[in-house]
């Protein structure tokens, strides 16, 4: 809906428009990478004179990452996020795509083994004992 409304607003529809580039700076240019760094920057830093827990140092990747890391947690396919952050490989995700703390814990319960079975204690096993202590 508000990309519909930008195209109207900006009379994008128009066919003497439609090679112009769908973002662009104040010189009818299109949008670079700079450019978005300097308007995120600009923003984060007025946003930051409200909270001052906005990092300093916020830029386009730190989005992209985070975004990935919310879709993972999320329990989305990787070949989603792949596809969402416009990369040909699910391999050239890998630097977004680090499990936190949490993801590890929940991976690690998923698979551990519970023991309910009564042992006996292993200190008791004599032969067991006689090796453990050729061993020393």
């Amino acid at each position: 809906m508000l990309l519909q409304a930008y195209i109207a607003e900006n009379r994008m529809f128009t066919p003497e428009k439609m090679d112009y580039p769908l973002f662009f700076n104040h010189q009818n240019q299109k949008l670079t990478r700079a450019g978005i760094a300097h308007i995120l920057k600009k923003y984060c830093d007025a946003a930051r004179k409200k909270n001052p827990l906005i990092p300093k140092s916020v830029s386009p990747h730190i989005l992209r990452h985070s975004r990935a890391m919310h879709m993972l947690q999320a329990g989305i396919n990787l070949i989603y996020i792949r596809d969402f952050l416009g990369h040909a490989h699910v391999t050239t995700m890998e630097i977004y795509t680090r499990a936190d703390t949490e993801m590890k814990r929940a991976a690690l319960e998923k698979v551990a083994v519970r023991m309910d079975v009564d042992l006996h204690d292993w200190t008791e096993d004599k032969s067991l004992m006689a090796m453990l202590r050729e061993l020393c």
